[in-house]
């Protein structure tokens, strides 16, 4: 017997559970739904079939690139000091455009604050979700006009009202379906739990969208959880897929499955695209702190728009002049961008009182009050100064 055998003799047994408990086990291996390969090949799935045309795919790839150069210009804003605070979706974009479109009309949405692609396929001006991150408005579009919630900043709380608006559409007699989405790290919220609890005993037509980028801020997946994300379904009584999130066309058949599937009466679906937070958490974060650069180049080599791109030009579903065309147009996106943002009036600011209670409030009087001394001691010391 060797030195290092003896030694590894001689662990204590409590030890050597505990290495054990921490293997995961073979049986829980993840099964990946993938329709087109990082590098760019169409591949099938004997339960997940897409066929669209070329018109489809271009329109696909458009929406993506779109939504990459909006979320762009918005960071960059961010760092002129125009925004108080960006999430991006840099990374996530398939997941999003996928899902979104895989949205009918009469179908509802709950976002978390990091579904710009979602709202872009809802048809939400891109320029309405930047007025709460600069401070001008409380979300900044109706959510009945588009069936679009407004983003969620309380994590994972969204997923409570998509399943009790889910089971009221149930109620209802609708044939329409919910979708909630939410991240890794949301997914060690009560809320998601007590969430999938109640869609499962209610049957309620719900999909839960998780988008695990995998890093909940700084904190990685496999601090969360054992066993792959979508398993967890399996406990409540309803199925759960992982699919490819850097896949547009996987993501797209996926979640379209899932939503019909809700319609017919079948119950809740998980959906968890697996993809990667390209950037950081927000731009209040730093990842370089906790992520190496070889994982995130790792993590390049499978962006999402650049397989397509490369599957368009390999089958030859689209051409130089459509690239260059879509070029200029997202440039003409980022300059609307930044000059809408740029003009967005402030705010009353004592509107800021307003619309927190239907009836008044003694103490919101009170503090209305106070603030309205504060306010006009600046206009009595201009005054003062003259």
């Amino acid at each position: 017997m060797t030195v290092e055998s003896t030694a590894a003799a001689r662990k204590p047994r409590r030890a050597s559970k505990r290495t054990s408990a921490a293997k995961k086990p073979q049986s829980l291996e993840p099964q990946l739904v993938q329709l087109l390969t990082p590098e760019g090949e169409r591949v099938e799935h004997p339960d997940y079939s897409i066929d669209l045309s070329a018109e489809e795919l271009r329109a696909l790839y458009r929406d993506m690139v779109l939504t990459r150069r909006f979320d762009a210009e918005a960071t960059a804003l961010q760092r002129q000091g125009e925004l108080g605070l960006w999430a991006s979706l840099l990374g996530q974009e398939a997941a999003q455009i996928g899902s979104g479109r895989a949205l009918r009309d009469d179908d509802y949405v709950f976002p978390t604050y990091r579904e710009h692609g979602v709202a872009w396929c809802r048809g939400v001006d891109p320029t309405n979700l930047l007025g709460m991150f600069r401070g001008v408005n409380h979300g900044g579009w109706d959510p009945t006009t588009n069936n679009f919630h407004l983003y969620t900043i309380v994590i994972g709380s969204q997923t409570l009202h998509a399943t009790g608006y889910a089971m009221g559409v149930a109620k209802d007699g609708a044939d329409s379906a919910v979708i909630a989405y939410f991240g890794d790290g949301a997914s060690s919220q009560g809320d998601v739990a007590e969430s999938f609890t109640f869609s499962a005993v209610y049957n309620a037509p719900v999909v839960f969208f998780c988008q695990n980028n995998q890093w909940a801020i700084s904190e990685p997946t496999e601090r969360q959880t054992r066993v792959p994300l979508y398993q967890r379904a399996q406990g409540y009584g309803f199925p759960g897929v992982r699919v490819d999130g850097n896949d547009v066309l996987a993501c797209l058949a996926v979640t379209r499955s899932a939503l019909e599937r809700a319609r017919r009466g079948e119950g809740p679906t998980l959906v968890e695209a697996f993809t990667y937070r390209m950037g950081a958490h927000t731009t209040s974060d730093d990842p370089t702190k906790y992520r190496a650069d070889d994982e995130r180049a790792a993590w390049e080599a499978k962006d999402p728009i650049l397989r397509l791109r490369t599957y368009l030009e390999k089958s030859g579903h689209a051409d130089e002049a459509f690239f260059t065309e879509l070029e200029t147009e997202s440039e003409a996106l980022g300059k609307r961008v930044r000059e809408v943002v740029r003009a967005m009036p402030d705010p009353e600011p004592m509107s800021l009182f307003e619309h927190g209670y239907a009836d008044g409030n003694s103490l919101v009087d009170e503090e209305r009050a106070q603030f309205a001394a504060y306010q006009a001691s600046f206009a009595d010391s201009a005054e003062e100064g003259k």
